[in-house]
């Protein structure tokens, strides 16, 4: 890494200095992209998975089709707003926009980009920074589930109830995972700062491996790959995308916590959830991507992350780790309650607990180097993980015959058709000829007669 790139990274030191005007003009914008990157992921969203199952999606509201979602959000406010009788109204009315202030409140300690300069400002691209930064993206994650629980009691409805029981499981469920993943990158990294870590994903360093002398890939997803898979999928348990969508389960619980909600506060609970998809895909790439800093083999150009380039970098990022939560959602099916808690209790969390005593064993070693150590056994680890997941529990049985399934099913079940696909007469058909048989038979034998 060259010079002029490391006079980029801001410290601590460098927050705290800058006139109000251009504090108000970062949380604008800070705002303005979570507002922005919302709307804009929920047509993106409509039109992938259009794309996947072979349809169109929306096309017909402005240039295709990115007016729509505006437009829905205009109809949706202008709706009935509707209030449920047995409803909590001061809760019932707050809930919604909770989960919304806490998703926008977790990008002000996300880093946009590096030191620039703004009228004459040499100034971080951030809002603000902390020590402690990583617990107040923590934290935030947290509260927001606070609003599906609050909005699913305050319904005074049984539905809207089990959502947010579930919302609450899911919490505490996935939220150990992922802050035992974000332990293996405050080993890593040895700071909670948000810009310190991004500062510690730097390219261009080298690693010694038996002997040989490689350039060492600075980004946290491939030094602590089990870390990163385990807090992507927390990721998408604690944002209540599929398959995790438990909480709002149509098909079993109507809608979940949004059952009693219509109008406006109905959009709110609605965007919330894409909000949170925005903020945790920009915390997954500040975590584990290494932030605003260029991939390779953009970073041979060495002014690839000074400027405002690196902001391309970052929004680039963002919408890939987008674009696979919308392809998980038209991919996988939504999981078994039972399968959702066992994968969060005794998968995710025991090799999770394992992994950061096998990291801090490694970093004990003084004889080796520790990003060395680290890509030796992370990326064997990680690769194991996967398998772990995706490897079939147990040998699928034989699929028996057409002739075995119609032996073997259950005395008194419904009816199947005939093997030879002859459709038998209808009982209505049958029972109205039987009762003209007769008469015909009297009419010829009295033809006969005659």
């Amino acid at each position: 890494m060259t010079s002029s790139i490391l006079a980029q990274d801001p410290t601590l030191a460098d927050f705290g200095r800058d006139p109000w005007w251009l504090v108000l003009g970062k949380i604008v914008f800070a705002f303005a992209f979570g507002l922005l990157a919302t709307l804009l992921g929920v047509w993106f969203e409509r039109r992938v998975v259009g794309y996947m199952q072979v349809r169109p999606g929306p096309n017909q509201v402005g240039p295709f089709g990115l007016l729509q979602t505006l437009a829905d959000g205009l109809k949706m406010a202008f709706k009935e707003d509707i209030l449920p009788k047995a409803a909590d109204k001061v809760v019932y009315f707050f809930a919604p926009t909770i989960s919304v202030i806490c998703a926008v409140t977790a990008l002000s300690v996300v880093p946009f980009g590096p030191m620039v300069s703004i009228f004459g400002h040499h100034t971080p691209l951030q809002v603000t920074d902390v020590p402690v930064a990583v617990l107040l993206l923590l934290a935030c994650s947290s509260m927001g589930v606070y609003g599906i629980v609050l909005g699913g009691w305050a319904s005074g409805s049984t539905y809207p109830l089990l959502g947010g029981l579930r919302s609450s499981a899911q919490m505490i469920s996935y939220e150990v995972a992922m802050g035992l993943s974000i332990v293996a990158v405050f080993m890593t990294a040895g700071t909670m700062s948000t810009s310190g870590i991004v500062a510690a994903q730097g390219d261009g360093t080298e690693l010694s491996i038996f002997g040989q002398t490689i350039p060492a890939p600075g980004w946290y997803a491939i030094l602590l790959l089990p870390s990163f898979i385990i807090f992507f999928i927390a990721t998408v348990g604690e944002t209540n995308r599929a398959p995790f969508d438990l909480p709002e389960a149509e098909s079993e619980l109507v809608a979940g916590f949004m059952t009693e909600y219509s109008s406006l506060k109905f959009a709110l609970f609605m965007l919330s959830e894409y909000v949170a998809m925005v903020t945790m895909s920009a915390v997954t790439t500040t975590l584990f991507l290494g932030g605003w800093r260029a991939p390779w083999p953009i970073t041979i150009w060495e002014g690839a992350n000074s400027g405002w380039w690196p902001m391309l970098w970052f929004f680039g990022k963002v919408i890939a780790l987008v674009f696979v939560f919308v392809w998980l959602r038209g991919t996988l099916p939504r999981l078994r309650y039972d399968q959702f808690m066992r994968l969060g209790w005794k998968v995710l969390l025991p090799i999770n607990l394992v992994w950061i005593l096998v990291l801090s064993g490694l970093r004990s070693i003084e004889d080796w180097d520790t990003r060395g150590k680290v890509i030796a056994v992370g990326i064997p680890a990680g690769i194991l993980l996967i398998a772990s997941i995706f490897w079939p529990s147990r040998r699928p049985k034989s699929k028996p015959t057409t002739q075995e399934q119609v032996d073997n099913r259950p005395h008194g079940s419904f009816p199947l058709p005939p093997m030879d696909l002859q459709v038998p007469p209808s009982p209505r058909i049958t029972r109205v000829v039987a009762e003209r048989e007769p008469a015909n038979i009297v009419a010829g034998s009295d033809s006969r007669e005659v």
